[in-house]
């Protein structure tokens, strides 16, 4: 009795172990299953969202929020989301630069 006592402990120890934190800003799985290579006009894009490989996905997921709403997932490969994502990034830190700092 006192075996399967510990067996079972032993069991749940080694199970719950590698189980991650669940909270509402954890993903435990990729977000796109599926990614398009066709090339997005810029007017039809409202925003790129870039969410780096992980322990959730072992990809880099590129995600564009498109003028009607909808949420397509772009392919990391493609030539000119490479592009975009460069060209998002070099934006963002030219605008990091350009703000004033504070001073005490």
């Amino acid at each position: 009795m006192k075996i399967c006592i510990l067996l079972l402990l032993g069991t749940l120890a080694v199970l719950t172990d590698g189980i991650p934190p669940i909270n509402r800003d954890y993903n435990t799985r990729c977000q796109c299953l599926k990614v398009e290579s066709r090339i997005i006009p810029p007017d039809n894009l409202k925003s790129i969202k870039l969410v780096t490989e992980g322990a959730h996905c072992p990809e880099t997921e590129i995600i564009a929020g498109l003028v009607t709403g909808e949420k397509v997932c772009l392919n990391p490969r493609s030539a000119w989301v490479k592009k975009l994502v460069h060209f998002v990034l070099e934006k963002q830190l030219n605008q990091q630069n350009a703000l004033p700092k504070n001073q005490a």
